[in-house]
């Protein structure tokens, strides 16, 4: 038996596990390791890849359980935690459906989207230096940022982020998900400048950003990805 082929699904695995006690610890009043969680499955998810180049050992499996694992971190996860930060921002029900709030449900086109996402990526052979549309851990490490973010200023609790930048949110990242935008991953052929260029001033507007900031800085991280990305479309992220 050849142990080596199986590390980078056990390790893809820890993803999916990741993603799931994500969900488990929101749904026991934990948000901001709900958040964590989908951080360190973002860890996983970068380093299964990782291990599958480095040991050769790529597996039939190995892509349709990576998306498998990516809906349910990078979808399921970050629906419900978006879907939480919507309670929270609602002091009565609007549209309430039983003792439900409709609006509050929108929060869920974030898996479907991610879910579609993951399902065109798998079948696009075009996407293997940048993706076209923002990877669906770019919106969930989006989303987490948030909790993470309000609890460091002391407004977790009290629905400080509002029902409209709630549904914004969700509208904006379903709709960059699937669109023919171009975003540079972080696939290096080399460590020169040339040909790097985004993905170095990326990497130190993030460290020092966060350096500074620490998790209020996460989002506008996130948000100066997106731009880069659309700034430097069609150039150095080719």
């Amino acid at each position: 038996m050849n142990i080596k082929r199986h590390i980078p699904n056990a390790i893809t695995c820890c993803n999916l596990l990741s993603g799931c006690l994500s969900i488990l610890f929101l749904t026991c009043g934990m948000p901001v390791k709900a958040a964590l969680m989908i951080f360190v499955a973002g860890i996983f998810d970068f380093f299964d890849g990782f291990a599958a180049r480095l040991l050769n050992a790529h597996s039939p499996i190995g892509a349709d359980l990576d998306s498998l694992s990516d809906v349910v971190s990078f979808g399921v996860a970050p629906g419900f935690i978006m879907y939480w930060l919507m309670i929270k921002a609602i002091s009565k029900p609007i549209v309430p459906v039983g003792s439900f709030e409709l609006l509050t449900f929108i929060a869920f086109l974030l898996p479907v989207f991610s879910a579609i996402r993951l399902a065109k990526f798998n079948i696009d052979d075009t996407q293997k230096t940048s993706f076209r549309g923002i990877p669906a851990p770019g919106m969930a490490i989006f989303v987490a940022s948030l909790p993470l973010a309000l609890a460091q200023v002391g407004r977790l609790s009290d629905g400080s982020l509002r029902l409209g930048y709630c549904i914004g949110i969700v509208l904006v990242f379903s709709f960059m998900m699937v669109c023919n935008l171009r975003f540079f991953s972080f696939k290096m052929k080399n460590l020169k400048w040339k040909g790097n260029e985004v993905r170095f001033i990326f990497i130190a507007l993030a460290v020092i950003s966060f350096a500074i900031f620490r998790f209020v800085a996460l989002p506008f991280i996130m948000i100066a990805y997106i731009l880069l990305s659309i700034f430097f479309e069609g150039k150095a992220i080719e």
